[in-house]
């Protein structure tokens, strides 16, 4: 194809696509190209928009101005940006979430522009959000039941143990037989339930990073609502606390999600029935800091400089005999540091424990 068709199929390509091909010029502050797609997304025209870029601020989520500000200042540093997620406010109020991909570019007058492509991807955050919402409702529920079913389950086992002492003297090789088959099914089934809920932690680990910016405060409620639905199953006292109701970070959610619910799940463990957990977050300007304490049995003092070791000697049965890998701490540690954040903890015996989780904010 020669260069007068090259260019009527590019510019058919343009006309027709859904994304926004735009292109910004820093000297002049104007809008120097704006595809047709502009008016479809932003419920706008493109000559209300050329005539005045400013505008296009306006239409940004007032809470994503401050963290588009700062993507905007580190391109013009240098910094390559390769997709920038925020929400946009259309002219009736409804909101929409739209891809940026940005690309810093110079002409051959030596002017400056940002160039690049915003797709509209609402329909996509909200099925993540359906999935990753039911994600944590899964894990939750797995692991209230797992509480629930595990401790009733190995209560028969125990049992079972306590019938063999007592019918010893009977004898009766049936009536013996009978009594193992319960213990082993018994123990069987713990086991499973057990291997099965660490089994869907280790898996979540083992999955590629995907940092997503996210309001924390969301995320952590959606996690502690559903044990707060199971309270009459696990029989402790769950309240979350936070300083801010928006408190934005850059995680995986899936894994940060699942750092929360491991430490939830050993505060369950450990905590006799009608105890406390509390889980509380904290925006410290530049970090935030998030915080879940009980007060249960504690941790000796003697584990304390090797809890996040892997295969811990500090791992123990849970209060209803629930087992330990070892690995979960070492695994929730590696997930912090993931994201450039840091775990620690106090405790003490028969007082209960506290796990700090300091990470960057945005």
């Amino acid at each position: 194809m020669d260069e007068s068709t090259n260019y009527e199929v590019f510019k058919n390509l343009i006309r027709r696509t859904s994304k926004v091909l735009f292109s910004y010029d820093l000297e002049s502050a104007s809008i120097t190209f704006l595809s047709p797609a502009f008016s479809y997304i932003w419920n706008r025209t493109r000559e209300s928009v050329l005539a005045n870029p400013a505008i296009l601020v306006d239409t940004i989520h007032p809470d994503d101005r401050a963290f588009l500000a700062k993507e905007y200042d580190e391109m013009l540093k240098g910094i390559i940006k390769h997709e920038i997620e925020f929400r946009i406010i259309l002219p009736d109020r409804s909101v929409k979430w739209v891809l940026l991909t940005p690309q810093l570019v110079t002409d051959k007058q030596g002017r400056w522009f940002i160039a690049g492509l915003v797709d509209d991807i609402t329909s996509q955050k909200d099925n993540i959000r359906n999935l990753q919402k039911f994600a944590a409702k899964k894990n939750s529920i797995l692991e209230i039941l797992s509480h629930d079913l595990a401790g009733p389950i190995a209560n028969v086992g125990a049992l079972a143990t306590e019938l063999a002492e007592s019918t010893k003297g009977y004898a009766n090789e049936e009536v013996n037989n009978i009594i193992r088959l319960i213990k082993e099914s018994s123990e069987r089934s713990v086991r499973l339930i057990r291997d099965f809920v660490q089994q869907e932690f280790i898996e979540s680990v083992n999955s590629g990073m995907m940092k997503k910016r996210m309001n924390l405060v969301d995320k952590v409620l959606e996690v502690v609502e559903q044990y707060k639905e199971g309270e009459r199953f696990i029989k402790k006292d769950i309240d979350f606390s936070f300083s801010n109701e928006k408190i934005y970070v850059h995680i995986d959610q899936d894994k940060f999600m699942q750092v929360l619910n491991n430490l939830i799940s050993n505060a369950i463990k450990f905590t006799p029935d009608h105890g406390k957990i509390s889980i509380d977050l904290k925006d410290k300007g530049e970090t935030v800091l998030i915080t879940v304490q009980d007060n249960g049995i504690g941790i000796p003092k003697r584990y304390h400089d090797r809890l996040f070791e892997k295969f811990t000697p500090a791992r123990r049965e849970g209060l209803r005999g629930e087992p330990s890998t070892g690995l979960g701490m070492s695994i929730i540690k590696t997930i912090v540091e993931w994201h450039d954040g840091r775990i620690w903890f106090e405790s003490e015996e028969n007082k209960g424990s506290t796990f700090f989780i300091e990470i960057p904010k945005e």
